[in-house]
């Protein structure tokens, strides 16, 4: 019941995530539209949208406690299709045909994780985290790791080499930390809460900061992936790593597959496929939108009135630029 509590609650919350999207999107382009213009911080709709994106990211944090990584991550796609199928109310986006098909095949995936996930024990003690951490399967893995992770940085850093594979390979091997040290902090809180305290050890305060400091420079590469790359692009192959990642670091550090039938596991691996591919459709061929300005505004002119604007030529397409014919032109008279 605790495990179903979690994915329930990971599906909701990854729900209020893709709202609360919108929200602030709608708030953004609202402000935009307004003839007096005020930053988006005043805005009401803006703070809704901040609140429900609070909520939810608390109930992803509360869900990793409840439940095993290899399910709650995987859940993450439920804010994409969310957020596909609520633009079409809160941005009058159009339906369209890849969204319907993605869709579908994302809830089949949910369906068979759910189903074929691991049932293991959620009762995480702070001894318990202490014996993961020693582990010899979790020292190789996190050797591996250092080493991958030193390589691309040295690429990133040394070569200038910014491809998008690189960005969001560093931020999933950071993200594979996060959400090891994100379980067991959310299941030593939990434990505290109904009595038995584990926030006196030691392990608890520093899985506190290995999450506050992976999670930082994962919101660092993942800006610098975004800013260079179209959000249809970052995506999909962020959500595909990240997920990749998070399974494996719950079935190295938490031993969450140790005693699963072969069936599952590829009934599991199969739902998981099934997702990332219905991920894919929904990201794919998707265009990015660009606010359009009507005007160029130049600025307050010093003794005249605010409605010296740089208007488009109706005739032309240009904004106050010459064609190439007429640029020919004048460079052989």
């Amino acid at each position: 019941q605790t495990q179903l509590f979690g994915v329930l609650l990971a599906a909701a919350s990854n729900f209020l995530i893709s709202v609360s999207l919108n929200i602030q999107k709608c708030a953004h382009l609202r402000l935009v539209c307004q003839a007096e213009q005020k930053p988006y911080y005043r805005s009401k709709l803006w703070w809704c949208g901040i609140t429900l994106l609070g909520l939810g990211e608390v109930g992803n944090f509360t869900a990793y406690g409840l439940a095993p990584i290899t399910l709650v991550a995987p859940l993450g796609c439920v804010s994409i299709i969310g957020s596909a199928f609520i633009s079409v109310f809160f941005l009058k986006k159009t339906m369209r045909t890849a969204d319907i098909l993605g869709g579908t095949l994302t809830i089949t995936g949910i369906y068979l994780l759910v189903t074929f996930a691991p049932n293991v024990p959620q009762e995480l003690t702070a001894r318990q985290v202490q014996i993961y951490l020693v582990s010899w399967p979790f020292l190789v893995y996190s050797i591996l790791e250092i080493l991958i992770f030193c390589i691309l940085l040295y690429f990133y850093k040394r070569k200038a080499v910014k491809h998008i594979v690189v960005l969001l390979m560093m931020v999933a091997l950071l993200a594979s930390l996060t959400v090891i040290a994100v379980k067991a902090v959310s299941s030593m809180i939990a434990l505290s809460v109904k009595g038995k305290m584990q926030l006196t050890y030691s392990v608890f305060y520093i899985m506190s900061v290995l999450m506050a400091t992976s999670c930082a420079f994962q919101i660092k590469f993942l800006n610098q992936a975004m800013h260079l790359y179209e959000a249809t692009a970052v995506v999909p192959l962020n959500f595909v790593l990240f997920t990749t990642s998070a399974i494996i670091s719950g079935v190295i550090f938490y031993r969450e597959f140790q005693s699963a039938a072969l069936l599952s596991v590829f009934m599991f691996l199969f739902g998981c496929l099934l997702s990332f591919l219905g991920v894919i459709i929904i990201a794919r061929n998707k265009k990015e939108e660009h606010l359009q300005i009507p005007f160029i505004d130049c600025g307050h002119i010093p003794g005249q009135k605010l409605t010296g604007k740089i208007q488009p030529d109706s005739h032309c397409s240009c904004y106050g630029t010459l064609n190439k014919e007429d640029d020919l032109v004048k460079r052989q008279s």
